[in-house]
Formats: C-alpha cells, sequence, structure tokens
C-alpha cells in the first residue's frame, strides 16, 4: 500500500505531545497512528482486522508452518496483528505487552471498532520478558527500536532477552523498522551465536525500511509444508499468495 496514496487528507483525532507525540488521523477509509509524525500502524475502517502495511504480512509468515496457541507481542501500537490474529481460530490466546498507558488507551478507543478480544497487559518489555521467561510461548513477536545510543551491550542483552524463554518448539518474529545494514548483520550474528535450536530467515521489505526476522524450530519441514499445509490457519488463497512472499527470504 502506498501511504502517500491513501492517507491524504487526514483529519487529526487526538493528539498527545506529552508522550512520544502521539497522534491518530483519519480520512474516508483509512484510520491512522503515529509517533513524531511518524506513521506506525493504519486501520481500514470498513475492515478492521485487514493487514494494511506490507511488513506485517511478512511477520505473519510462519502461519504457512504451524497453528499456534499462545502469541505474545512486545508493543501494542494501533493493535493490527491483534485484530488480525484473534480472527483466525477462538483457540488463539493473543497477549499484547505494551508499556504505554496512552497507546493502550487510543487502541481501545480508535483501534478496537470490532471489540476483538485479546489481552493487554500494561508493563515493560524488558521486564516482563525477565519475570516470564519460564512461560509456555508458541510465538513471540517484538519490534526492535533501537536509540542511536545503543552499544553492543544493551544491544546483546535486549537480544538475550528474546531469546531467553524460546523452547525447541517457539517461533520468534523481530521487525527491524529503521536499522543500518550494520546493524542488521550485528543482529542476525548474535541471534546466530545465541540460538542454535533455530534456523534464521529474514526479509527486505520492497520500498520500506523494515527488515522482518524469523527463528524457526529446526525441526520444522518448511520445504515439505510450503507446499500445501493443510494445518495452517490461512484461506488457501492467502497461502498461496504468502506462499509468494516466502520465496523472497534470505536465510543465515
Amino acid at each position: 500500500m502506498q501511504l502517500s496514496k491513501h492517507i491524504q487528507q487526514g483529519k487529526l483525532l487526538y493528539l498527545n505531545q506529552n508522550e512520544g507525540n502521539i497522534s491518530i488521523s483519519e480520512n474516508d477509509h483509512y484510520r491512522w497512528l503515529a509517533f513524531d509524525d511518524v506513521i506506525q500502524s493504519v486501520m481500514l475502517k470498513r475492515r478492521p482486522a485487514k493487514l494494511t502495511l506490507p511488513h506485517q504480512a511478512f511477520i505473519m509468515l510462519p502461519l504457512l508452518f504451524f497453528r499456534p496457541n499462545d502469541v505474545y507481542e512486545l508493543g501494542l501500537g494501533g493493535g493490527n496483528l491483534g485484530r488480525f490474529v484473534t480472527t483466525l481460530g477462538s483457540n488463539i490466546s493473543f497477549v499484547s505487552i505494551e508499556y504505554s498507558i496512552p497507546v493502550i488507551e487510543c487502541f481501545k478507543q480508535y483501534f478496537n471498532p470490532e471489540k476483538a478480544m485479546f489481552e493487554i497487559q500494561h508493563q515493560d518489555a524488558r521486564l516482563w520478558l525477565q519475570q516470564n521467561s519460564d512461560l509456555p510461548i508458541d510465538w513471540l513477536i517484538c519490534d526492535i527500536y533501537q536509540q542511536q545510543t545503543q552499544d553492543f551491550k544493551d544491544t546483546l542483552s535486549q537480544l538475550s532477552l528474546l531469546i531467553e524463554p524460546l523452547t525447541s518448539e517457539t517461533c520468534l518474529t523481530l521487525n527491524l523498522p529503521d536499522s543500518s545494514d550494520q546493524e542488521v548483520n550485528l543482529c542476525l550474528t548474535i541471534l546466530k551465536q545465541l540460538q542454535t535450536s533455530h534456523k534464521i530467515i529474514y526479509f527486505h521489505i520492497p520500498n520500506y525500511l523494515n527488515i522482518i526476522i524469523h527463528l524457526l524450530p529446526k525441526h520444522w519441514q518448511t520445504e515439505k509444508m510450503i507446499q500445501r499445509n493443510k494445518q495452517s490457519y490461512l484461506t488457501k488463497n492467502s497461502f498461496s499468495r504468502w506462499r509468494k512472499l516466502w520465496q523472497s527470504r534470505n536465510e543465515v
């Protein structure tokens, strides 16, 4: 989706300049959330559960291979992933960990018109990881926000916390929204050293700055499953379309 084409003439609905310059705007078709004037999340008003940004489909690609029961997301944003995943099956538990009270309130008021049923926990992501290293998790999804002052030790600590709760059955998905080639290579190198029970797959999102990294259990027979996994939550059309996205993968 070309944002410059579809997100135009927006009317401001909400502005919070005290915490992260959070703003919410909308036009006839879309409603979007921005941090510091950078669009973070977009919702199609007539179909709130639809994924709207290209990198979101790449984040969801593990659904080609398994049916998760317990999904945890670090960072709520506009709730796109939660709205989408909870439409796939009633047996999926989706939990979003979010530190910002204004972001949680914005989601509840502006980005959940169909009352999608998933849990939101108000907590710092790092603290949550430290306290829940033994929690059963099928799929952990996380945005990695790197500050310019973040050094190697901080990056190592951050990735180590993400690796800690993984079992041989857990899938980990990372979104690097705006990282340099050096930062991406550093991240991939650290992940490979820290986690040997998973294979590392990553994607460059065309026309966007996002890098999506998946740590998939090594025992997953992805080449066999990609032909047609009858256990997938995805519809036949979605499965075929996302299978083409999978072909653009890179492997460490």
